[in-house]
C-alpha cells in the first residue's frame, strides 16, 4: 500500500494484547505539510497508534507506513526524518538543560543552530539550570525546542503542551504555525480542544481503537448544528416550527424579539429567510466547537477499565 502522497498511512490497523483489542482497523492518513489533529478520549487508542507509528511497537495486524517505509522495520531511518514529544518527560536530572538539548539534538537527522537559540528565548528557558532544578513545565520546554529545532519533516506531538502556561501554550501555536510555513508535517494529539481547533488543518477523532470520523473542521462541522442568536423587529412567522429548527427559545424585547435556536446546514438558508421576513436587528450563528464536535462523536463515557487500557497497553510489551 506504499503511498508517498501521505506522510502517515494506516489502514485496519489492529493491536492486540491478550483478550484486549488496543486498535480495532484503525485507519488513518496525514498530508504532507498539515497540522493533522488526532483526538480521542482516554482509552481510544491513541498512545497506542503512536507508538506504532513509531516503530516501538509492533502491529498485531493491517498496515502502517511512515514515509511510505515500514515503522516497524524501519524505525533507524525514519527516526532521522521526525522529531516526537511525550506528554510525560523524563529527562538526565544532573544534566543541564542545554546539555539535555546537544543529547537530544544527536537523535535528530539535524539541529537549525540559530532556531534552537531563537527558541530558548522565545519559551524564555535558562539552558544553564539542571534538569533536577526545572519545573514540569521547564522539562517540557526542553522537548519542544529540540523538536521544534531539528530539521526534521514530521513532528509527532503528544500531549505536547502538558505543563506550560498559557503564555508558553501561545508560543507553541506560533512555533507550529512556522514550522507548518517550512512545509513541516505536524500529527497532534491534544486534549486541549482550542490547541487542536487552533492550528489544525484536519482532524480525526477515534474511539475504541478505530476512527469515527476525520475531515476538515470544515467538514465536519457541515453534519452538526449551529446555534443561532437573532432579535428581529417582529416574531418570526413559523420559525419554532421549522424544519431543522432545534431548541427554539422566544422573547419578546422593548421593540423587538429575541429568538434563540439551533439550525442543521441543510435548512439554514430558509430559516435565515423566515428571519430576514420578520425584520433582523442582530443574527449571530457560532458554529459548533472542536468541544462539541468531539462530544458529538465520541458517545457514551468509556468505562473505567477502559480508560485505563490505552495507556497501559501502551507500556505493555509488543
Amino acid at each position: 500500500m506504499t503511498d508517498t502522497h501521505f506522510v502517515i498511512r494506516t489502514e485496519g490497523l489492529t493491536k492486540v494484547f491478550g483478550k484486549v483489542r488496543a486498535l480495532d482497523g484503525l485507519d488513518l492518513t496525514v498530508h504532507p505539510g498539515e497540522v493533522h489533529g488526532f483526538l480521542g478520549p482516554n482509552g481510544s487508542g491513541k498512545s497506542t497508534t503512536i507508538r506504532v507509528l513509531l516503530g516501538l511497537m509492533k502491529a498485531t495486524s493491517g498496515h502502517a507506513e511512515l514515509f511510505g517505509g515500514d515503522p516497524w522495520r524501519d524505525a533507524p531511518r525514519l527516526h532521522r526524518r521526525l522529531a516526537y514529544v511525550a506528554g510525560d518527560v523524563a529527562l538526565w536530572p544532573a544534566l543541564t538543560g542545554g546539555e539535555c538539548l546537544d543529547v537530544l539534538a544527536a537523535t535528530h537527522g539535524g539541529v537549525n543552530g540559530q532556531r534552537r537559540a531563537d527558541l530558548i528565548e522565545r519559551f524564555d528557558l535558562d539552558p544553564t539550570k539542571r534538569v533536577r532544578d526545572y519545573s514540569k513545565g521547564n522539562r517540557q520546554k526542553v522537548v519542544l525546542i529540540a523538536a521544534l529545532a531539528a530539521d526534521a519533516e514530521l513532528l509527532v506531538l503528544d500531549e505536547p503542551t502538558s505543563g506550560l502556561d498559557p503564555l508558553m501554550e501561545q508560543a507553541f501555536q506560533q512555533c507550529i504555525r512556522d514550522r507548518r510555513e517550512d512545509g513541516v508535517t505536524v500529527l497532534l494529539s491534544s486534549h486541549i480542544m482550542g490547541e487542536v481547533e487552533a492550528l489544525a488543518d484536519r482532524v480525526s477523532i477515534i474511539r475504541r481503537g478505530r476512527t469515527i470520523t476525520s475531515g476538515t473542521l470544515a467538514d465536519l462541522r457541515s453534519s452538526t448544528r449551529s446555534a443561532v442568536h437573532a432579535v428581529t423587529v417582529r416574531e418570526p412567522d413559523g420559525l419554532a416550527e421549522a424544519e431543522g429548527v432545534a431548541d427554539h427559545q422566544s422573547e419578546r424585547l422593548d421593540g423587538g424579539v429575541d429568538s434563540r435556536f439551533t439550525i442543521d446546514p441543510d435548512h439554514l438558508d430558509s430559516v435565515i429567510g423566515v428571519l430576514h421576513a420578520a425584520g433582523i436587528h442582530t443574527l449571530t450563528l457560532t458554529p459548533p466547537s472542536l468541544d462539541a464536535l468531539f462530544l458529538r462523536n465520541y458517545g457514551p463515557p468509556l468505562g473505567p477499565d477502559e480508560a485505563a487500557a490505552d495507556e497501559s497497553l501502551a507500556e505493555a510489551p509488543s
